[in-house]
């Protein structure tokens, strides 16, 4: 009881998108006490999902709002995905977007509303450790659904004021909650990995980038096929090669010479190292080198034991205690102690 009169006068400001997991975290902590106001982030025009988020404040009789970031989005996140398309890497949208947006221009939006936090319905924990002085990430109690791989830029400033409602949670009590309570979420669908392309990444670079068709070469150079823009191509791709005699695997982009480079042994995907920038510690202090981690190189990967090792000009060295296929410039290496998140990189 004493816990939630301490929150009557926190006022919680949420991202509320229009989808289950936003719209139950503003649930949740209306029922823990919270001054809980909703907004919507548009960072494109989408409609339907706008006006769902508004009729869900309203049944939940909270304030909304509508915050206009779209400009910021495009400069910020679109055209930093297409440059890195362009460029041949393989670039991570959702991060740069947490990083610049959710947690950048959104909580400083909040802040300047005189909101004493933020929340999201992201699928991650954040504890007070006191005995260290710092507060941790860690992973969700869903470890199908967390999305602590997406934290990594986080820092402690931004966690102190960041609340992460449905973290105790498992995604089918997530939807339980919301039925239970009759939240107005009909039409609402679940998150796509990239929520700007509506189709396929294939479709929109091919909307968005001019296409240059160059020679699909083995190791040796020797040509055995056309491609149709290297920025439809990642590193270990299999499908849309279109070559007879496969699999083939995509090994490498050579952009000075529009050559797609592949091959059919698995085994030359596989690499030991990798080097790795623009490094973020959450604790806000670079933990002493050498260090054993577990480190995740794919949303979609279980965490494998790594070093990490201090490399010159102020990057850094990965090394994995068994040797990872397909491993893509651009994507992030997230490093764990256990269940916490101690930072992580962008792979050169």
């Amino acid at each position: 009881m004493k816990a939630k009169k301490a929150r009557k006068n926190k006022k919680v400001i949420v991202a509320m998108s229009g989808g289950v997991d936003s719209s139950v975290s503003a649930f949740l902590l209306k029922n823990q006490g919270y001054l809980v106001e909703g907004a919507f982030i548009r960072l494109w025009p989408l409609i339907e999902a706008e006006k769902r988020a508004e009729k869900i404040a309203r049944a939940l009789q909270i304030p909304f709002y509508v915050f206009n970031f779209e400009k910021d989005f495009k400069k910020k996140v679109v055209d930093y995905f297409l440059a890195g398309y362009k460029k041949g890497i393989t670039p991570n949208p959702c991060v740069v977007c947490n990083r610049e947006i959710k947690f950048g221009l959104f909580l400083k939006k909040a802040l300047a509303m005189r909101a004493d936090y933020v929340a999201t319905g992201h699928y991650a924990k954040k504890i007070n450790d006191t005995k260290n002085k710092k507060i941790k990430l860690l992973r969700a109690k869903d470890k199908n659904k967390d999305q602590s791989y997406f934290l990594w830029t986080l820092n402690q400033k931004q966690l102190e004021k960041t609340l992460f409602p449905v973290a105790n949670y498992k995604r089918a009590e997530v939807e339980s909650l919301a039925k239970k309570n009759r939240l107005p979420l009909f039409g609402a669908k679940k998150s796509q990995e990239v929520c700007f392309i509506l189709k396929t990444t294939e479709s929109f670079l091919k909307d968005k980038l001019k296409t240059k068709q160059g020679n699909i070469v083995d190791k040796k150079n020797n040509i055995l096929g056309k491609h149709q823009g290297l920025h439809f191509y990642t590193i270990g791709q299999r499908k849309g090669i279109k070559l007879t005699g496969g699999p083939y695997y995509v090994l490498k982009k050579d952009l000075k010479n529009n050559a797609l480079i592949v091959t059919k042994n698995k085994k030359d995907l596989i690499k030991r190292e990798l080097i790795l920038k623009n490094i973020n510690w959450v604790s806000g202090k670079e933990p002493s080198l050498p260090l054993k981690v577990s480190v995740k190189i794919r949303y979609c990967q279980k965490p494998v034991p790594a070093v990490i090792i201090k490399n010159l000009k102020r990057k850094y060295k990965l090394i994995f205690s068994n040797p990872k296929e397909a491993v893509a410039s651009g994507q992030s290496a997230v490093f764990y102690n256990g269940q916490e998140v101690l930072g992580g990189g962008v792979i050169v």
